[in-house]
């Protein structure tokens, strides 16, 4: 990504592109219909927007109900910006049978030309890009894809917080998941300094939410805590160092530390968090710089993340004894 392309104003900050893909889900005429077996979810492991989604199908059952495609944390030699499937043997998506994440937004508009992100929900019956709205993704699978939740699933968007829950993640949105990605693709140190200030200044109101709190909204984890924590655990390991978010680590922040940690334990978070292609992606791979500004391909060998697995003691924040969700 270099200057000039239409995610940099001309202040040198990074402006994220809109999601071309933005047709809900539902029940409603217009809407995509909600079935089981009909989308394929593609994601990469590095990507937070994607991650948390990742979760919340994990943690709310519906893995055999929508089936994911998982693109390389490398990003292929290729004269435009994708992801592509590497991984998979032969290297195509065994479901979709394409190479690159490119392919399934060119089926579904032909005149595509924006950066192909993901997650990206893909109809199989219709072989196209339905949905890539990252930002409203996990409140569709918390709501009308109910009917296919796991029994006893947890309720991570509890009808009378939505309002707050809306609120405090354009708020974790703006200053913190795309906060990190504002300093580190910033093309100019005014905005860079600007967009690390706004980062910091938010992330220490948060450590202090979180002194007399468990999570963020108290005893319970709400879909809140699921996208700051696609951040927080991207913090130390890639954004500290990649994008220059050095004013201090998560590890620093007693109260955000023990919290990451926390729900790290949770099933549904840490098993899904994949740290060496995360760190191949930020470290190796990141297409804001030229292939000879990436450190000579050197993945670094730190930081020490051995402990997200010790004791937290954040339960003792909570009138709970053991990590609990609302049902």
């Amino acid at each position: 990504m270099t200057k000039g392309t239409k995610e940099i104003n001309a202040d040198g900050s990074f402006n994220r592109q809109k999601n071309r893909f933005t047709t809900p889900f539902g029940n409603e005429k217009d809407q995509l219909p909600v079935e089981a077996g009909r989308y394929r979810l593609l994601w990469s492991a590095v990507c937070p927007w994607a991650h948390r989604s990742v979760i919340v199908r994990k943690v709310l059952g519906l893995e055999e109900v929508i089936s994911l495609g998982t693109a390389s944390p490398m990003r292929p030699r290729l004269p435009h910006v994708d992801w592509e499937f590497s991984l998979d043997e032969g290297g195509v998506d065994p479901v979709l049978g394409i190479k690159y994440i490119s392919e399934i937004y060119k089926k579904a508009a032909p005149d595509f030309t924006g950066r192909p992100t993901v997650p990206v929900m893909v109809d199989v019956k219709e072989q196209k890009a339905v949905n890539n709205d990252y930002f409203k993704l996990t409140n569709y699978l918390e709501t009308v894809w109910a009917p296919f939740h796991k029994e006893n699933a947890p309720n991570l968007y509890p009808e009378h917080l939505r309002a707050e829950i809306d609120a405090l993640n354009d708020i974790i949105f703006h200053d913190v998941n795309n906060g990190v990605y504002k300093c580190g693709f910033a093309q100019s140190q005014e905005a860079y300094e600007a967009a690390y200030d706004i980062l910091f200044a938010r992330l220490d109101e948060l450590e202090e939410r979180l002194a007399t709190k468990r999570f963020l909204f108290g005893d319970y984890i709400t879909d809140s805590d699921v996208r700051l924590y696609a951040t927080l655990v991207r913090f130390d390991a890639a954004y500290y160092s990649a994008f220059k978010t050095n004013r201090n680590r998560i590890v620093d922040f007693p109260n955000l530390w023990g919290y990451l940690r926390d729900l790290y334990q949770t099933p549904g978070f840490g098993d899904t968090t994949d740290f060496h292609a995360i760190k191949v992606h930020y470290h190796l791979s990141n297409h804001i710089a030229d292939d000879d500004q990436k450190g000579y391909n050197i993945l670094p060998k730190g930081p020490d993340l051995s402990g997200l697995h010790s004791q937290h003691n954040r339960a003792g924040l909570s009138n709970k004894t053991e990590k609990f969700f609302i049902h």
